[in-house]
């Protein structure tokens, strides 16, 4: 979805604000909540009350031993959308709070850069307020959460970060698609700029067919990270179903579990 933005950058007169319509695609409809997992509500520092699902490491480990992920999905869509991955994480020994930005799903408010960062921040001091210690909490996001879970660790202090299909800069996609007129998108979701100050382990995993953010982000990204970090090549993969492949799965699962210092218990 991400190559939507590009076809915004062909309007001169747009800025940021005028972008977010074009950047967010928000699906309002969250059914109940798979079996085992239970809903959280909570509140961003501004007054934007959000809404989670939150899945238990289904080896029976205690929120606050088990490695605990904050997941920034997509820019489309909501925590629904991939409720079978965070299933099938949960089943790997992981626990999981999979929340919905402002204006997805069951969050109220509008979907903005600065308001995202905010929910993301909001979704970890949740988990902190809950007794999981940061050695326990990892950042992960996907595509454009990826961007949301670098500014997470940058702000607050994680174990590891694990992103998934993301880029270096909102502008560099748009490049890829729409060429000079990319820098119409100035400086949103600066990764780039981000990711050398983080000194904790960092996962990165691509998909080598991604048609919405060029793989060459990915590598570009992992290029700039500093530190202890691994690079996943995801063959055959696109930007949709990337998480379709098992070996990613056990890779997050397995990078989670080294960078907490908690042994994994295979099912």
């Amino acid at each position: 979805m991400l190559a939507v933005v590009a076809a915004a950058l062909a309007c001169g007169a747009c800025n940021v604000s005028a972008l977010d319509p074009l950047i967010y695609f928000p699906d309002r409809m969250v059914p109940a909540p798979p079996p085992g997992v239970t809903e959280r509500r909570f509140t961003a520092a501004d007054g934007v009350e959000l809404h989670a699902w939150f899945a238990e490491a289904a080896d029976g480990r205690p929120a606050q031993d088990a490695p605990t992920l904050v997941w920034s999905h997509g820019n489309g869509g909501n925590i629904a959308w991939r409720a079978d991955i965070l299933l099938a994480l949960a089943a790997r020994g992981l626990s999981v709070l999979a929340y919905d930005y402002r204006g997805y799903g069951r969050s109220a408010g509008s979907p903005t850069e600065a308001g995202v960062k905010l929910d993301a921040e909001a979704a970890y001091d949740l988990l902190i307020r809950d007794g999981v210690p940061p050695e326990r909490i990892v950042a992960f996001g996907e595509s454009l959460g990826g961007a949301v879970s670098i500014a997470l660790a940058h702000r607050r202090r994680v174990a590891a970060v694990i992103v998934v299909s993301t880029f270096t800069r909102l502008r560099d996609v748009a490049r890829a698609h729409y060429g000079t007129l990319a820098m119409l998108a100035g400086n949103q979701f600066d990764s780039a700029s981000l990711i050398g100050e983080i000194d904790v382990p960092i996962f990165i995993a691509h998909g080598d067919r991604d048609e919405i953010v060029p793989y060459e982000l990915g590598e570009q990204l992992y290029a700039l990270a500093k530190g202890e970090k691994r690079f996943l090549r995801v063959a055959g993969a696109y930007h949709n179903d990337v998480f379709e492949d098992p070996a990613l799965l056990d890779a997050i699962a397995d990078f989670a579990h080294a960078a907490t210092r908690t042994p994994q218990r295979r099912r």
